[in-house]
């Protein structure tokens, strides 16, 4: 019977498989990596954040699509409470770590992976069941669309948590890997395997529906009187969709080559040298996405917009109206519905478009 080492320190598995873990990253060089990591963090969170908060806030995007987007932008804030941890548990830190502790480090990046990319392939079926109906947005319930999202989530938990529940190689050192040096071989390459198998399903479906897409908005184009912009409305989400999985595509790709090579122990494919550089275009994932939905979506960008200004002009009129004496504030309550009622009709209130939201 092989025998197990769950009370081993990362450095016993890290010195057998010869992996490096960055001792080198010390001084000005690990201060140069940890701001760079905070600040890609922090944007990812408070894009992504603006992202949630643009599709409750706005009623346009009260539809299943977009509280697909939105989820999928929860995946995207999810990886940058991962990299977070990851960040201060990686370099040298790595050989003092505890199996448990490793297992979580890896388990979060692994979920917000699975989510990211079970999310699309939900997108694809929801823009399928409207594009075949030629809708721009499907009929999905609201608890059917949280149900969805639900199970989302679960999934990635569990694909997260598959090796913790028993698929390492604690028990059979022989087969770890070098890149994760207490994952079983077999695991890393049914991990990546399955993942680019996913990937070109989803790429040659996203096509397949765009083609259709575009087919029919030609077709229809020339005997519907209908407005030039609501005739495009498909063809811009699928291209929204699109650029979003691109994205995906080509920041996670390189990597899971990277994890394939390994979990068939190429011992020449130099994989320890690329492995950092792959990381980081992951990372770049989750930064990329908040700024193709606002390129890409004019009315995500109005929303997010609308509400960075509202937020500035909030804390600007509360420091403004800290310096009003309480007289001149009495004496101006019988006009300011005039003012308020000028602001609307000029659009020089930031709520305007919400207005005009609630009203439609």
């Amino acid at each position: 019977m092989n025998e197990c080492y769950y009370d081993k320190r990362m450095d016993f598995f890290y010195n057998r498989t010869k992996a490096d873990t960055a001792d080198e990253w010390t001084g000005p060089q690990l201060i140069g990596v940890l701001c760079f990591g905070t600040f890609f963090c922090l944007f990812i969170f408070i894009s992504n954040s603006l992202v949630i908060a643009a599709v409750v806030k706005n009623r346009r995007f009260h539809f299943p699509f977009y509280y697909l987007l939105a989820n999928l932008a929860a995946a995207d804030f999810f990886a940058g409470i991962a990299y977070v941890f990851l960040m201060f548990n990686t370099g040298p830190v790595s050989k003092t770590l505890t199996v448990n502790r490793w297992f979580l480090r890896q388990g979060l990046l692994d979920t917000s992976l699975t989510a990211s990319l079970v999310n699309l392939l939900v997108i694809a079926v929801e823009r399928h069941m409207s594009i075949m109906r030629m809708k721009i947005h499907s009929n999905l319930t609201k608890k059917r669309v949280t149900f969805l999202i639900i199970s989302i989530w679960a999934i990635a938990i569990f694909m997260g948590a598959v090796p913790t529940l028993g698929w390492n190689c604690l028990c059979d050192i022989t087969v770890c890997s070098s890149l994760a040096p207490i994952y079983s071989r077999s695991y890393l390459v049914f991990w990546s395997v399955l993942n680019l198998v996913v990937f070109f399903i989803m790429v040659v479906v996203y096509i397949r529906i765009y083609m259709y897409v575009q087919r029919k908005t030609n077709v229809l184009s020339s005997h519907t009187s209908g407005s030039i912009s609501r005739r495009r409305t498909p063809v811009k989400l699928m291209k929204t969709v699109m650029t979003v999985l691109g994205a995906f595509v080509v920041c996670w790709t390189p990597g899971l080559v990277v994890l394939l090579l390994d979990g068939l122990n190429c011992a020449d494919c130099g994989i320890q040298n690329v492995k950092r550089w792959f990381l980081l275009l992951a990372l770049l994932n989750s930064v990329m996405n908040p700024i193709i939905y606002s390129y890409k979506d004019d009315e995500m960008w109005a929303t997010m917009k609308r509400m960075i200004c509202c937020s500035s002009e909030d804390k600007s009129q509360e420091r403004r109206s800290s310096r009003i004496p309480s007289t001149v504030l009495c004496r101006s309550t019988d006009i300011s519905g005039h003012y308020i009622e000028d602001g609307i009709i000029q659009g020089t209130i930031c709520g305007k478009g919400d207005l005009e939201t609630s009203e439609s």
